[in-house]
């Protein structure tokens, strides 16, 4: 009789647990059904494809400029340069020569932005695990490190952007034709007359402006002649050797740094368990009541367009920063660039992807966490006084979210847009042989650099 009590009380179990299952299976379902409904309500027939991204190697369904196909050789040359901290050669103090690079702002680790308020070139030291501990050199003066006065952008999903940098300003194409006034003579800006789209401009002029030199010697002596020579084999050899085809060969690599392998793209190609439960009801509440999607759309969660929606800059940044002044006119958004009224204190809408890795948030790196931009749009009241009300966004308003629905949104961002791989983006070493995303004496001992 024991026996037969415990068998029935099993199969009880049994039931209750397959039911259980069964009743998760079914509200998973229903949201599926739901999210596509809405996913198609947007993008109409396209549905689920409008927002993937494709696989990196998948180079013909990455967006690209037409004068810069993207090929296999120009990524890995470009992989290569833009971590290379050998060509950081016109540094302010010949003791930093050979210590920084492109990712030294933008490294994988903090998803492919800086893993502090402010990036940090030229004059920087150390580096810790995501770029958290990087700070001025004690060689430096404050006026004489490499920095910017606004957030470090992220370089992931720059292929779904035309325009690069939080103004716009580079980038020969789309929302800039019509700007050629504003490309001033003298400055990086003059480098949209090449008539290269953002991502190309902004790897060219961002040599320069970052105080890296291609210097031919440095190629001979560290094998990188054969590469340009693989990526650029239709140039002549006078040509192929400079700050223009690095610039594209970067460009190229950074068009490839795709957060595919995120929950969300998992589940818009087709495997229902790839994000939560709690993951899909946030995903519902962004592409519907929170009304986010108007401006995060497409693969990248993003769009080539500018609003005013009064966060603070970066001199309002609670954690330390350098060379921000309260008048600065990076403080003016797109209008810093094209000058017209309209475009004042206007910021391009980001991409949405691995945000966790970095907690620094809005131009100005003032929010810490994802829920706090999440409730800061929710509540819908601006903090930056400097901001005339007038150029608010008309979709800055109180979105009457409860608690849990920003917890939902807030899970939906952090998690299912969280590529956890994105080290297969670095390379295994330089040619070079040289420490990176930095080479100076703290941050080799930080990343365990010979």
């Amino acid at each position: 009789m024991k026996k037969l009590t415990v068998l029935f009380i099993s199969s009880i179990s049994l039931f209750l647990f397959l039911s259980s299952c069964q009743d998760e299976f079914d509200v998973q379902a229903q949201l599926d059904r739901q999210l596509d409904q809405a996913l198609e309500g947007l993008a109409g027939s396209a549905g689920r494809n409008y927002f993937k991204l494709p696989g990196s190697d998948q180079v013909s369904a990455i967006p690209q400029d037409p004068r810069n196909l993207i090929t296999p050789e120009k990524i890995v040359l470009g992989k290569f340069l833009y971590h290379e901290t050998g060509l950081s050669l016109a540094p302010m103090k010949s003791t930093s020569t050979g210590i920084y690079s492109c990712a030294s702002c933008h490294q994988a680790a903090a998803g492919f932005q800086a893993g502090r308020p402010q990036g940090i070139g030229d004059g920087g030291s150390g580096f810790g695990l995501r770029g958290e501990q990087r700070t001025k050199s004690s060689d430096y003066l404050e006026s004489e490190i490499d920095v910017q006065p606004i957030r470090s952008p992220s370089t992931l999903n720059v292929a779904y952007q035309k325009q690069m940098l939080w103004n716009g300003q580079f980038g020969a194409t789309g929302r800039n034709i019509g700007t050629e006034d504003a490309w001033t003579a003298g400055t990086p800006i003059e480098t949209n007359f090449l008539g290269y789209e953002g991502v190309e401009t902004q790897a060219i002029a961002g040599l320069k402006v970052h105080r890296m030199i291609i210097d031919t010697i440095f190629l001979q002596e560290n094998g990188y002649m054969p590469l340009f020579d693989q990526a650029f084999p239709d140039l002549p050899r006078q040509e192929r050797y400079t700050r223009i085809t690095a610039g594209l060969a970067i460009a190229a690599y950074e068009r490839t740094l795709l957060a595919n392998q995120s929950p969300w793209q998992q589940w818009l190609h087709g495997n229902p368990m790839a994000m939560s439960e709690t993951e899909k009801r946030g995903a519902l509440l962004f592409f519907g009541k929170a009304a986010c999607a108007p401006c995060h759309g497409g693969p990248a969660l993003n769009s080539n367009k500018f609003f005013a929606y009064g966060m603070n800059d970066l001199d309002d940044s609670p954690d330390p920063v350098f060379a921000v002044k309260a008048d600065s006119p990076a403080h003016l958004g797109r209008g810093s660039f094209t000058g017209q009224q309209s475009d004042m204190y206007k910021f391009k809408v980001p991409q949405l992807y691995n945000l966790k890795d970095s907690p620094f948030m809005g131009h100005g790196s003032t929010f810490s966490s994802v829920k706090s931009v999440v409730e800061y749009k929710n509540n819908g009241i601006p903090e930056n006084a400097r901001v005339p009300q007038e150029q608010l966004t008309h979709m800055f308003v109180p979105l009457k979210l409860s608690s849990d629905e920003v917890e939902a949104i807030t899970a939906f961002i952090e998690n299912a847009l969280y590529d956890p791989n994105l080290s297969r983006y670095e390379p295994d070493q330089l040619p070079s042989g040289f420490c990176f995303p930095n080479n100076d004496s703290k941050s080799r001992m930080d990343l365990g650099c010979n």
